[in-house]
């Protein structure tokens, strides 16, 4: 007797999270991506270009028939994640994405697990410091109820920030933890806006690649699942002093930044900064505030630790072994650490 493998469909297979779940997936899977620009580029997968904007994503109506009787489950984790972009289109593509996967997996009898993230927990004021997090997180949330009022299985996945490998430190494009830390560690960062006990909540990229993995293994079909450090989360006094500590072994020598209550900063920073930096280096550093305004929080966001068995691999000190890991593969793609080269990661 013959078995096949399960077929998984996988949205956003070009990106951190896509490339990791290859990776966790490859083996016990066939892994059919649905791409737009980027070519996934794999061996270990196949491939076709579709659309959330067109009719049956793009397909003849065989192809997308096909597709349907392939698909044993489909993960979605494409998204628009450019803060950069226009609201309106960041709204357009988030929820585009999961209305047409929805219909597919009604074809198909498929469960749709769909990638959210922790931040619904606590999303920015649409008129606050971070305008484009504030949309993203918006169209997140309005998607998680598109989904869950479905009446087609789904299973909703809410990680927090994503780092590295937990062993490698590698990923497939640094994200904007990478931006607020690297400039700590460069000593572009003057100031931190947040108090020195805020948390900064993370996950290594290749835990939440198990964790999706495991559930898909385990037939989960349905249920809403927090992939978060909660209260194992590091302080941001902490982080600072990694930072401060990886600068030193690379042989850097950057001013520590003070920590500033936000506050202060909308009173006395934020009105300095057309006075005192050319436009460039104004855009940088509101970017900056932008990512540092987003990733704090003031109470441990919450997880689904015991559900997954994850009590053992998110720990404080597993957390800050990873951070490290991930921050000196960082230091080394950017030609920070003797005898490394400059890497083309995003």
């Amino acid at each position: 007797m013959t078995w096949r493998k399960k077929t998984i469909l996988v949205t956003g297979a070009s990106g951190v999270v896509g490339r990791a779940l290859i990776d966790e997936l490859a083996g016990d899977f066939d892994i059919v991506c649905m791409r737009n620009r980027t070519p996934v580029a794999d061996v270990r997968v196949s491939e076709f270009v579709g659309s959330f904007e067109q009719p049956m994503l793009g397909m003849s109506s065989s192809d997308y028939a096909l597709l349907a009787r392939r698909a044993d489950a489909i993960v979605h984790v494409a998204a628009a994640t450019s803060w950069k972009e226009d609201p309106a289109r960041i709204r357009e593509v988030n929820l585009g994405g999961p209305r047409a996967l929805l219909q597919l997996a009604t074809v198909a009898d498929a469960p749709l697990y769909f990638l959210s993230t922790a931040f619904v927990a606590n999303p920015p004021a649409p008129n606050g410091h971070s305008p484009g997090a504030a949309a993203y997180v918006r169209s997140k949330i309005d998607a998680e109820q598109l989904v869950r009022e479905h009446p087609a299985r789904t299973v909703i996945v809410r990680p927090s920030i994503v780092s590295g490998d937990s062993q490698s430190g590698r990923m497939a494009g640094f994200q904007g933890l990478h931006a607020v830390l690297g400039a700590i560690v460069r000593g572009s960062a003057p100031m931190l806006p947040m108090p020195e006990d805020a948390l900064i909540d993370f996950v290594p990229q290749d835990l939440l690649a198990g964790a999706l993995g495991q559930m898909l293994r385990e037939g989960t079909d349905q249920g809403e699942y927090w992939l978060t450090a909660g209260h194992h989360a590091l302080h941001a006094l902490e982080i600072r002093e990694m930072c401060m500590g990886i600068a030193s072994d690379i042989g850097l020598s950057p001013p520590t930044p003070r920590f500033i209550p936000g506050e202060a900063v909308d009173r006395l920073i934020l009105p300095l900064l057309e006075d005192s930096l050319p436009p460039s280096l104004q855009s940088k550093f509101r970017d900056l505030l932008e990512f540092a305004w987003l990733f704090q929080t003031s109470e441990p966001l919450p997880n689904s630790h015991a559900a997954l068995g994850l009590q053992e691999r998110i720990t404080g000190s597993a957390l800050r072994r990873s951070l490290t890991k991930s921050m000196m593969y960082w230091a080394a793609a950017k030609g920070l650490i003797a005898g490394g080269r400059d890497e083309q990661v995003a």
